[in-house]
């Protein structure tokens, strides 16, 4: 039984949204550095919310 797309799906729930706001974030610094910090500071807690849930759901 082969699960490596399963794999696959969740690294992308855990990192997709936040490469996402981030690269966003790089997209608008030059215009609005307050709306990009934002993007960034969302991004990061993206990612220890999203590694903390579904890291527990893994293990």
């Amino acid at each position: 039984m082969n699960l490596d797309g399963l794999i696959y799906l969740i690294l992308v729930i855990m990192f997709g949204p936040a490469i996402l706001l981030a690269i966003i974030g790089f997209a608008i610094r030059a215009n609005n550095k307050k709306a990009a910090k934002v993007l960034f500071i969302l991004a990061a807690l993206y990612v220890i919310v999203s590694l903390g849930i579904c890291s527990s759901m893994v293990m």
